[in-house]
């Protein structure tokens, strides 16, 4: 193996690392949140700090990697690179974020039993893993499979808000706990956002196709 290549492979694995520790901090906000476990929340926001530093690294050895006018297949994989790793860089913060909404959550009794919290973490989960699975496997097929299932968390996302809305309405006093849980619930629907756009980028890098806006290359017809 060359060293251009083990260039090439280090930065994979890089990559692999950042969505193995996104992974792991979103599935530890949601325990820390369901669990009251306040010790596990603030472990979650001081590991945001190592997503940084990798989205740091892959930047630089991407750039490095771009300066060797790398072929177009190579060219198109250092790019998809950087996106990946900020894709993966803002589910660290939004994973931050539900952990402070969970320690803030902590000081007052639980507003109600969490079901579709834990419903959206579970499907962005799956998105993000299965993501990143379709780039390990060069499976552009099964990343097209998971971008429609971003509608299913932005579906819950929605219910619950209704839900909350009336339960600010009916009862004034649970107006902060209902802000705090509004805002776990819109971080889940964007972190399986960034599971989509991860999605989107597999498919450019293997197909060459920008699957984004599908219809955004069509002109309305006059009237």
């Amino acid at each position: 193996m060359s060293h251009h290549e083990q260039e090439i492979g280090a930065l994979k694995d890089k990559l692999l690392t950042m969505s193995s520790i996104a992974e792991r901090s979103l599935k530890r906000a949601i325990e820390s949140l369901i669990e009251r476990d306040d010790e596990k929340a603030r472990e979650v926001i001081a590991s945001d700090s190592e997503l940084d530093r990798l989205e740091m690294e892959i930047d630089e050895m991407a750039i490095s990697l771009l300066a060797k006018a790398p072929l177009a297949t190579e060219l198109r994989l250092i790019t998809m690179a950087m996106k990946f790793s900020r894709d993966l860089e803002r589910v660290g913060d939004e994973t931050t974020t539900i952990c402070r909404r969970s320690i803030e959550l902590g000081l007052e009794p639980q507003l109600k039993p969490y079901v579709d919290v834990p419903k959206m973490a579970t499907i962005a989960l799956e998105m993000l893993g299965d993501a990143m699975n379709a780039f390990v496997h060069r499976d552009p097929e099964k990343a097209r499979l998971i971008v429609p299932r971003d509608k299913e968390v932005d579906a819950l996302n929605k219910q619950l808000h209704r839900e909350l809305s009336s339960y600010m309405v009916e009862r004034p006093s649970t107006i902060t706990r209902c802000l705090h849980l509004m805002t776990i619930s819109k971080s889940l629907e964007r972190i399986a956002d960034h599971a989509a756009n991860i999605a989107e980028e597999v498919v450019y890098l293997f197909e060459g196709k920008d699957i984004r806006h599908p219809n955004a290359g069509e002109t309305s017809s006059p009237k």
